[in-house]
């Protein structure tokens, strides 16, 4: 089949390589996000141009000489690898089979941009990726094939992102192209009643409440380690947390760091307390916390989150 391969960052350049490992399919064209002011080359372009494939960056699909761009390609398939920008249903039915997308999650939940952080900062214990032929609503199309895979106690977004699904999704391009080589491309209607959409997960979401049980408190920290980082203040700094662990003492005063050791700080939540690992300064890198402790002079007793 003749391949145009749209993504972006890791990803995308990830399903290129294994598109051309596999050496069965003839990429003719790859579609990268524009160009950000300021921002290094993307991996999936730096990666296409280096291997002569010819490179395109459209700000809009609906435009005319973007259609008769993509017309030219001749094209079989799209593969659409961690797509962020809208591609309407004019442009992704040019290909002679049409579009797949790659998302995520287990759909139809988690419809939307953060899929993965969500459902883990939520207590979530599966997740997964799904292949779904894309329609003009978001995220809302038949899905062609799914994965899954568990959301152990202490599995960060990191560790669920890299050590699970992107391997998985990476190894799964194969059997998505064989299945259209094969015609062998069943439809799986969406699940209206069981959808659920969400937005970005933002700075704004990953602010620690101290108040809340230890257990949802770490399940936010876990969410969002490593974007966009769960932080409270110390001393009218912000305060980015990372690695951390689970104590079960019920401490007084939410926030109240109630011991340091050489594992850590523990922290007072409801109902237990969080050790802290690893932080990010206002300003400043990822250290260890016992680094962070001697520079700013934490103290048991002190209060985190109270300005």
């Amino acid at each position: 089949m003749k391949l145009i391969v749209m993504g972006q960052q890791a990803f995308g350049k990830a399903a290129l390589e294994k598109i051309l490992q596999e050496g069965k399919d003839e990429v003719v064209a790859v579609y990268c996000a524009p160009e950000k002011e300021g921002k290094p080359l993307d991996p999936l372009k730096e990666y296409a141009l280096e291997l002569n494939i010819p490179v395109y960056q459209p700000a809009n699909f609906s435009d005319q000489e973007t259609l008769q761009q993509l017309q030219s390609h001749q094209s079989d398939l799209m593969i659409m690898a961690y797509v962020i920008i809208f591609v309407p249903e004019k442009a992704r039915d040019i290909p002679r089979l049409g579009s797949i997308c790659f998302h995520p999650s287990l759909l139809p939940k988690h419809r939307g941009p953060s899929s993965i952080n969500w459902p883990i900062m939520w207590g979530a214990t599966e997740t997964g990726f799904s292949w779904f032929y894309p329609t003009d609503g978001l995220d809302e199309g038949d899905i062609l094939m799914q994965w899954k895979c568990s959301i152990d106690p202490d599995d960060t977004l990191g560790y669920v992102y890299f050590k699970k699904i992107f391997p998985a999704a990476v190894d799964s391009i194969s059997k998505v192209c064989e299945m259209y080589r094969t015609g062998n491309t069943p439809r799986i209607t969406q699940n209206e009643s069981d959808a659920t959409y969400e937005s970005w997960c933002r700075a704004k979401d990953a602010k620690i409440d101290w108040h809340k049980p230890a257990q949802e408190v770490y399940n936010l920290i876990r969410g969002t380690n490593p974007q966009p980082g769960a932080w409270t203040t110390y001393k009218g700094q912000v305060i980015k947390i990372f690695d951390t662990g689970l104590a079960s003492h019920v401490g007084n005063g939410p926030g109240t760091v109630h011991e340091i050791n050489d594992h850590g700080l523990i922290v007072n939540a409801q109902n237990g307390g969080i050790i802290v690992k690893r932080v990010r300064p206002e300003n400043d890198k990822k250290v260890p916390v016992s680094e962070w402790i001697t520079s700013a002079g934490v103290k048991v007793g002190d209060v985190l989150g109270s300005n």
